[in-house]
């Protein structure tokens, strides 16, 4: 199942949050990125959150050098994101 496909199935079972762990990620490209975008779009249209985490140093240069980090809310573990799920 390609990435954009698993996100419509996700959205299925209207989630308000989908967070994409990308912590076995260890190199994205442009067309992953624009997979990124599509479904960050999609993913809004449903009325749902997306988020990120784990992200490494890589991945991390290519989401702001295109300033998807200022539009995205990423967390530097899972741990961090579930702590902040839990304050909401």
């Amino acid at each position: 199942m390609q990435f954009g496909q698993h996100i419509q199935k996700l959205l299925e079972g209207k989630p308000k949050v989908i967070v994409i762990d990308f912590k076995n990620v260890s190199f994205m490209d442009s067309s992953g990125l624009g997979a990124l975008v599509l479904s960050l779009k999609t993913v809004r249209a449903a009325g749902a959150k997306l988020f990120l985490c784990s992200v490494n140093e890589q991945v991390m240069m290519l989401l702001q050098l295109t300033d998807m980090d200022k539009i995205l809310k990423i967390y530097e573990s899972r741990e961090e994101f579930e702590k902040m799920m839990k304050m909401m």
